[in-house]
């Protein structure tokens, strides 16, 4: 398999540098779609496209059972050297390559030799809509294991080492408005003030404590009030909450507390307070059989050594959507060690980009060994 992979480099290091330095964000990726279909019906590929999305599915082989793998294909918008721009910054770019990598390996490799393999190229994971949208385009529910990959930072495990489980947490993005009534610098009773409004709803966010054993948190990260004039007291403003558990059952307490201070702090401060949650991911419910096949395949591919434990992070997932929602589909996602730095979600966010290679060897040996599994009925 190492010939192989040295055989496909030039062409996945071109794959990799397209993807990079054609970034586009949620919802939006039509020239990524567009690329990636080219580049495997060039291929020989099976490839699905949707008339109402971006993405797309590659399907290969016949038979009862079925192997998946999942990549997401959006990028980030932020600000990089003074612009904001779409950018990936993620990883996705990564992503994306490793699966081609994988079907171009396995094709080599004459898999799969029975049974079916199928490839999620999703979008809109960064806003956590994309898997809910495959799942209701029914994608998922002829497969038996689904598999994922994902960068890892410096943060939490070294360069050269893989994990076979990543435990994301659970988050929530809830936008909100404060509707009160403006008033003139020299009479606030008039009005009610916006800012102090904020100011009451972020200590009352700040006093909220659940489970201490579950990792959560819930912080404000966006307020807009006020104009130009300083003689104004703004009656109206806008914010965004960032919400954060390790676990399902201790976000549900979260939003539920959250809502609870919101409700007061209007009351209190006679102001509406509207707010919509819009993203959210689930925590990660990973299978056993899956991980172990997964640990199998990394240590086949980087030695006993080098295998990692499950990575805990805080960070969201919405890969993890497929088994919530599907619970006869046994995942797990790969946590792949690249020396990346300084974060994720950086703008100058970088890796070492031989790790492409690593990742696409341990996918391919998870997707041979989870067939053999299947073929053999255990």
């Amino acid at each position: 398999m190492k010939q192989l992979l040295q055989e496909i480099k030039p062409i996945v290091e071109d794959i990799f540098q397209h993807l990079h330095t054609h970034p586009e964000i949620s919802l939006q990726e039509f020239g990524t779609t567009e690329y990636l279909q080219q580049l495997l019906k060039d291929e020989g590929f099976h490839v699905e496209t949707f008339e109402d999305s971006t993405g797309l599915v590659v399907t290969e082989g016949t038979g009862d059972y079925c192997v998946g793998l999942r990549t997401d294909i959006d990028a980030l918008w932020q600000e990089v050297d003074g612009v904001y721009q779409a950018n990936h910054s993620c990883g996705h770019d990564a992503h994306m390559t490793i699966a081609v990598g994988a079907l171009l390996v396995l094709k080599k490799l004459g898999y799969p030799k029975s049974g079916r393999l199928k490839v999620l190229f999703q979008p809109a994971e960064e806003i956590g809509a994309g898997a809910l949208a495959f799942l209701d385009k029914g994608i998922v529910d002829d497969i038996d294991y689904l598999y994922g990959v994902h960068l890892r930072p410096i943060q939490e495990i070294g360069h050269g080492y893989s994990s076979p489980a990543i435990m994301h947490g659970s988050s929530k993005t809830v936008n909100g408005s404060i509707i009160g009534t403006e008033a003139h610098g020299a009479r606030p009773h008039l009005g009610q003030n916006a800012i102090e409004v904020m100011a009451l709803l972020v200590q009352a966010i700040h006093s909220i404590h659940i489970d201490p054993m579950v990792p959560h948190s819930a912080k404000v990260t966006m307020f807009q009030a006020g104009g130009e004039s300083a003689n104004i007291i703004p009656g109206n403003a806008v914010f965004s909450l960032d919400l954060r558990s390790q676990t399902n059952r201790v976000m549900d307490k979260l939003l539920e507390r959250v809502e609870k201070v919101i409700r007061s702090v209007a009351d209190l401060s006679e102001v509406t307070i509207n707010t919509t949650v819009t993203s959210e991911t689930v925590a990660a419910e990973v299978d056993e059989t899956a991980v172990e096949i997964m640990a199998s395949a990394i240590t086949e591919t980087v030695g006993e050594q080098y295998l990692a434990p499950p990575i805990v992070t805080p960070g969201g997932e919405d890969f993890h959507y497929y088994t919530l929602k599907r619970p006869s589909v046994k995942a797990t996602m790969l946590g792949l060690g690249c020396d990346l730095s300084p974060g994720l979600h950086h703008p100058k966010m970088t890796f070492n980009r031989d790790s492409i290679l690593t990742g696409i060897e341990i996918l391919v040996r998870t997707v041979i060994k989870t067939i053999e599994k299947l073929e053999s009925g255990d």
